[in-house]
């Protein structure tokens, strides 16, 4: 799927939307500046970024934070069409296992995730990122 990115402008633009939003990441203790953004079936375009805090476990991801935003905003029935993740350290950050399933509660199997790695932006399916994702079957 990395030719898919390299090929598509409008993954290429999703992940300068995810550049811009990691330039108001809040990490003065680990100074890893990172931004996300999603495309959500409604067409809109929802961006988050990491917040750190003194105690460290509190913390939110750049993930987290654009769907805890996207659902703010659209409400409970999203959908994700697309995630792209960028951090200004120019280091491979692929979406932490919280935010993978995090993701998968909102986001469509099949739908792209862009992200740093260390041989370059890897673009792959969301279901190939996280293929066991935690479900609750609720009878």
């Amino acid at each position: 799927m990395n030719d898919l990115f390299a090929a598509e402008p409008a993954l290429q633009s999703l992940m300068e939307f995810a550049r811009q939003a990691a330039l108001h990441s809040y990490s003065p203790y680990s100074h890893f500046r990172v931004g996300a953004a999603l495309k959500l079936s409604n067409g809109e375009i929802v961006t988050g970024t990491n917040v750190e805090n003194s105690s460290y476990g509190l913390a939110i991801c750049a993930e987290r934070s654009a769907v805890a935003r996207a659902v703010s905003q659209f409400g409970p029935q999203i959908r994700i069409e697309a995630v792209a993740i960028a951090n200004l350290n120019n280091a491979a950050s692929p979406p932490c296992g919280a935010c993978r399933q995090v993701l998968a509660e909102f986001i469509l199997p099949e739908a792209p995730a862009i992200f740093p790695a260390s041989d370059g932006v890897r673009a792959m399916a969301f279901s190939e990122l996280l293929p066991l994702a935690f479900e609750m079957k609720l009878k």
